[in-house]
């Protein structure tokens, strides 16, 4: 019983010890520049949000009767949704349409990003060059992918020609970063014994660095894609592309149908499953054969 008592006892004083050397290593950090305006960034806006929920006008709206409009409108949609202004076979035509939008952006935005990722990567480019393709990729990515197609559309007028170009303008800039980021996670040492046996940058790239991060690139590239899918259905009917998108806006907007409106959300939810299973084993099946 002593020897139990005496073990006891000197588990916890080993973890009584090990308690208080953890609080000595943990170090309260004191207010800098830096936590006092990040403190009174949030504070300004909570009470701001605050302010604004109470200075609303809502137009003498009952909340309640409100919060039972929208359940009903959503009864209608999901659960009564049905074919008014077209049929089965063309709303399938139309989501391959938007699908077929989502393709193109992707294809022609991962070939372009995949060069111009290469020149942004650190350690396959020099840093001037790096800064420069990483700044300009940083600025179309901070403009909304629809302002980029309305400013193409000037140009080559409300479709889907303009959707194709404005979206993989976006898709390029956000693959950049997403490529080149995982191009310079790449072993520097692999690329200087390369360099050392006499290869050439060609043969690094298609040697090296493709092959180390293929499945970084698939994986981003797919992301992309089911981006693009989204964003052609809001094409659709912003720049008037087609596809399943304008007659979500027409359906919504024009007709006010909203049983309509549940099918074509249907269509659309339907799609994004199934290109997000496909994805998920395609991308299981590469790491399995890497």
């Amino acid at each position: 019983m002593q020897m139990e008592e005496s073990i006891k006892g000197g588990k916890w004083a080993d973890s009584d010890r090990s308690r208080k050397e953890n609080l000595k290593k943990l170090k309260i950090k004191p207010l800098n520049k830096s936590s006092i305006a990040t403190r009174m960034t949030m504070f300004a806006l909570t009470v701001l949000t605050i302010y604004a929920f109470f200075s609303f006008d809502y137009k003498n709206i009952n909340i309640v009767e409100g919060f039972v409009s929208t359940i009903q409108n959503f009864k209608i949609m999901f659960i009564e949704a049905e074919f008014h202004h077209f049929t089965f076979l063309e709303a399938l035509y139309e989501v391959g349409v938007t699908l077929g939008l989502a393709v193109l952006t992707t294809i022609f935005g991962g070939i372009i990003a995949l060069l111009l990722g290469l020149l942004a990567a650190q350690n396959l480019s020099s840093k001037n060059v790096s800064d420069v393709i990483k700044g300009l990729g940083a600025f179309i990515r901070a403009v909304p992918t629809v302002l980029w197609v309305l400013i193409f559309a000037v140009a080559a007028g409300l479709g889907s020609v303009a959707a194709v170009i404005g979206m993989t303008f976006h898709s390029i800039s956000y693959l950049i970063k997403a490529y080149s980021e995982s191009f310079e996670e790449l072993d520097r040492g692999v690329i200087e014994a390369l360099k050392a046996s006499g290869a050439n940058w060609w043969q690094i790239i298609f040697q090296a660095v493709i092959p180390s991060t293929v499945t970084y690139l698939l994986s981003w590239t797919f992301l992309r894609f089911e981006i693009n899918f989204t964003n052609a259905v809001a094409m659709g009917a912003a720049a008037g592309a087609g596809g399943i998108g304008f007659d979500l806006f027409m359906a919504s907007g024009h007709y006010f149908d909203f049983r309509e409106i549940g099918i074509i959300t249907y269509f659309i939810l339907a799609l994004a499953i199934v290109l997000e299973v496909s994805s998920t084993k395609m991308k299981t099946m590469l790491k399995q054969r890497g």
